[in-house]
């Protein structure tokens, strides 16, 4: 198995695909909206959420590009999410994958939006696919708005919002970043599993290996945020220092031991799906990531 080489592919034909989304759109008049979205949307990035939705549509007996409109959602609300994360309003960063960020190129207000029509047409991108028994498009869309939503992600930036002022328990810590990282990580996995026609018993496992590794790449990226590097990382580090990350609450020795932790669960879970070695295998790689 060669990971790095199926990680590659995954990626280019995703690039491929969200450079063709707004190609058809480029003759309506709003077009400082559509370069204020792609400014973003294909500005790179790990592409992880796509390569989860094609790895575990193909596990479940798919055809991997079948759960392409579900990958390029999932990637569309991933990027809404940081053009606002970035705004002055909520962390106000200047630099987001090792350039400006978006509202420092077309204003606030165009971030705004930007980021507002990202989430909009990502349902009507992901609405475009086609789901195998016993799953519907009822059913995406519904996992989709609600990880999305007030019960997910943005539930979790509420409560990632209202906690500033204090320090957190562990379970309320647990509560924001399960809804924000995780829930994103949840529904690309899923989507790839209804786009493969995954049974309910193999629906579930992808949800339970999504909370694991969920998890343990959100504690990776608090470490991160205070071992890694500007250059390494593409945007500025040491930002979350005030901030109620695992780190703080656990120290980096413990948060070494809960990456691992995780990463074990997410796998166990796997064992519902006969072709697994390059899941594990990408698991495993989140372990070591330094970006």
């Amino acid at each position: 198995m060669n990971l790095d080489g199926q990680i590659l592919q995954y990626r280019d034909f995703t690039e491929d695909y969200l450079k063709n989304i707004y190609k058809k759109f480029r003759t309506e008049p709003q077009t400082q909206l559509f370069n204020a979205m792609e400014y973003s949307l294909l500005a790179g990035g790990k592409r992880l959420r796509p390569v989860f939705a094609y790895e575990f549509c193909r596990m479940c007996g798919g055809q991997w590009q079948d759960a392409a409109p579900f990958a390029a959602a999932v990637e569309m609300i991933h990027t809404y999410s940081l053009i606002h994360d970035d705004l002055p309003c909520m962390d106000n960063d200047d630099f987001r994958r090792g350039r400006p960020t978006n509202h420092k190129v077309y204003g606030e207000g165009m971030a705004v939006l930007a980021g507002d029509a990202l989430l909009t047409d990502a349902f009507m991108i992901a609405s475009t696919g086609k789901l195998s028994q016993p799953w519907t498009m009822a059913d995406a869309i519904s996992l989709m708005a609600e990880g999305a939503g007030s019960l997910g992600m943005v539930g979790g930036q509420v409560l990632d919002i209202m906690s500033q002022e204090r320090e957190l328990s562990e379970q309320e810590v647990l509560d924001i970043q399960s809804r924000k990282t995780g829930r994103l990580i949840n529904i690309a996995c899923c989507l790839g599993a209804m786009a493969g026609g995954a049974s309910r018993n193999q629906f579930e496992a992808a949800s339970q290996f999504a909370s694991g590794l969920g998890l343990a790449f959100q504690i990776r990226d608090d470490m991160l945020d205070v071992i890694g590097t500007r250059e390494e990382m593409g945007k500025g580090v040491g930002t979350d220092a005030e901030k109620n990350t695992f780190v703080r609450l656990y120290g980096l020795e413990k948060c070494e031991t809960l990456v691992q932790q995780y990463t074990d669960y997410a796998i166990s879970a796997l064992e519902a799906f006969d072709d697994r070695e390059f899941m594990i295998a990408l698991a495993k790689s989140l372990t070591e990531r330094r970006v």
